[in-house]
């Protein structure tokens, strides 16, 4: 084998090697995050409803005891 026909066959193993490389690299995947549009909402109405049904329960006790000829 000649020097020529080492040489080309260096540069067509070079070329070759490259393209592959840059052709595997087009195809890597891909993983996107996107934040959504929508606000995130917690709702909270189970904590208030018990708190204000407590101080409600609590005031009706006290006017029943009060008033005990109410019923």
């Amino acid at each position: 084998m000649t020097m020529e026909q080492t040489a080309t066959r260096a540069w067509v193993l070079t070329l070759l090697i490259s393209s592959v490389v840059w052709a595997m690299g087009g195809c890597t995947p891909r993983v996107e995050i996107v934040p959504s549009d929508k606000p995130i909402t917690i709702n909270l109405n189970v904590k208030i409803d018990h708190e204000i049904r407590i101080k409600i329960e609590k005031e009706l006790q006290e006017v029943l005891s009060e008033k005990n000829g109410l019923f």
